[in-house]
């Protein structure tokens, strides 16, 4: 491998493509060296912004053996092809959520990684943040008693105010929207925090805008021993909201609504928790790992199940029934 690590950026079709591309330039042991779009017009906009060189070609610029990884931001439709292409010419691969459509696809991916001794990580960035760290202590020091109920809700004006693409709205391209893009943030949380893989989804989606996907969505989990998760996206919210919302038999907690504080009431009134240090990025955990040439067990556990959940959730909202995790298909 080379020092620093060459990076290549592989589409620009997601809104975080640009992040990715800016961490690669940022990291000290990363630089970015190209980049590919299969708009050449996107892709090569993309390019002069960063000073780096397009490659019309992915399969000449996945051949180069000064190339060590790529970070893969293409339309969810595409990322099976374009991750196993990526996996089979050797490249550490960096991805943004969701791994892949259907549940076969992301574990024929991760299971290609593993067979290839690459470096596979998912951008699920919140699972790393400080106010998450806090909240698992709280969840592993008994403070909230055995959890009953969550609520996990990240909204933003996406579709209202005009910055979000419209082809976030293709259903092909995106395979879904509010739930498929947005609410994978709340659902992989939802899960962390209840340590268990959901028994059953119901979800309810709408579209106030009118287009082919939902712009809001609302979705409940029931997990072991009768706790409910419920975990909420929208695109359509005039303010951006992101809460997070723990009710135990022992406590409370909530983060958010308006604020950055963690605040905790144990029956004795709310009192605000420190957030201790945030754990590393998933962008520098995955460098962590190309190097020490270990594997992102826990991340990719994450990225598999969230998979599952998002297929259960769409099948619920376009059946209008429950759907059982452990009956989700391979593919739909």
């Amino acid at each position: 491998m080379s020092h620093p690590l060459t990076v290549a950026a592989i589409g620009f079709w997601h809104v975080h493509a640009g992040d990715y591309a800016r961490a690669a330039q940022k990291h000290p042991d990363t630089t970015l060296v190209a980049i590919w779009d299969d708009d050449q017009e996107r892709g090569r906009a993309a390019a002069e912004q960063f000073g780096v060189e397009f490659v019309a070609d992915l399969d000449e610029l996945l051949a180069r053996p000064s190339l060590d990884a790529v970070t893969i931001t293409t339309a969810t439709d595409q990322h099976r092809d374009v991750m196993l292409r990526a996996i089979g010419a050797g490249k550490h691969v960096f991805t943004e959520k969701v791994l892949a459509p259907t549940v076969a696809e992301a574990e024929e991916i991760v299971a290609a990684a593993d067979a290839a001794h690459v470096a596979l990580v998912v951008s699920l960035p919140r699972l790393y943040d400080a106010y998450t760290v806090a909240i698992e202590r709280l969840l592993d020091e008994g403070t909230l008693g055995e959890l009953a109920y969550t609520r996990v809700r990240l909204a933003h004006d996406g579709w209202v105010a005009g910055w979000l693409p419209d082809r976030f709205g293709d259903p092909q391209a995106a395979i879904g929207g509010a739930l498929t893009d947005l609410g994978c943030h709340p659902a992989y949380l939802t899960r962390l925090f209840h340590r268990a893989e959901p028994l059953s989804i119901t979800a309810d989606y709408g579209s106030v805008t009118g287009r082919e996907v939902e712009d809001n969505a609302v979705v409940t989990a029931t997990f072991p021993g009768g706790a409910l998760g419920v975990f909420e996206a929208s695109v359509v919210q005039g303010t951006g909201d992101f809460t997070i919302e723990l009710r135990g038999t022992k406590g409370s907690a909530t983060f958010g609504a308006g604020g950055r504080d963690l605040l905790v009431d144990t029956g004795d009134g709310w009192r605000e928790v420190p957030l201790p240090e945030a754990r590393p990025g998933a962008f520098a955990q995955w460098v962590e790992h190309i190097h020490s040439g270990t594997r992102a067990d826990d991340n990719l556990d994450h990225a598999v199940a969230l998979t599952r959940s998002v297929v259960a959730a769409n099948e619920a909202a376009s059946t209008g029934r429950a759907v059982a995790l452990d009956a989700v298909p391979a593919s739909l």
